[in-house]
């Protein structure tokens, strides 16, 4: 669905594009414009510190630097980073570096968020502080697929599907 890997069989629809008709460059400035995603594994750059790293989406963005560097710095407040901006990944905790994820996944306001397991390196209070900008954001007209396996963080969903087993529950 995120455009990362060839289908066999169907198609991939957003607002009326397909996203397997475009070439691959087209493909990737249609994602890089609506799509935003937080992954299981960080993907953090360990050279670069956590301001930097949300920064990343807005420098391939094209925007200009006091304005990366605004937007980057706005985002880690949001997550409860507003004083660890000058770290780098590995002076983060694991629950740090997932908050910087998190900042740099909304740094170029995607309207669709692909989220694997944004709160499994978060405490429960952490999480559902995230789960709540998730919500928020939801609200505000951004769509969220969210994979969890913490029913309470699923609660925070307005649809659910479940999977047992590579298929379906209904």
């Amino acid at each position: 669905m995120a455009g990362l890997l060839t289908p066999t069989e169907g198609q991939v629809v957003v607002d009326e594009v397909s996203l397997y008709e475009l070439n691959q460059r087209n493909r990737v400035a249609f994602r890089r414009r609506n799509f935003g995603f937080i992954f299981q594994s960080f993907n953090l750059i360990s050279y670069f510190t956590a301001v930097e790293n949300v920064e990343v989406p807005l420098y391939l963005a094209g925007e200009k630097k006091k304005r990366q560097r605004y937007v980057a710095q706005e985002l880690l407040a949001r997550v409860g980073l507003e004083d660890k901006g000058d770290r780098f990944p590995s002076q983060l905790s694991i629950g740090e570096q997932q908050r910087v994820v998190i900042a740099r996944t909304l740094a170029n306001s995607p309207r669709i968020i692909f989220a694997d397991e944004p709160t499994g390196n978060l405490d429960g209070k952490a999480g559902k502080v995230i789960m709540n900008y998730m919500k928020e954001l939801n609200e505000l007209g951004v769509t969220i697929l969210l994979v969890t396996h913490d029913l309470e963080m699923a609660n925070f969903a307005k649809r659910k599907i479940e999977l047992a087993d590579g298929r379906l529950l209904l």
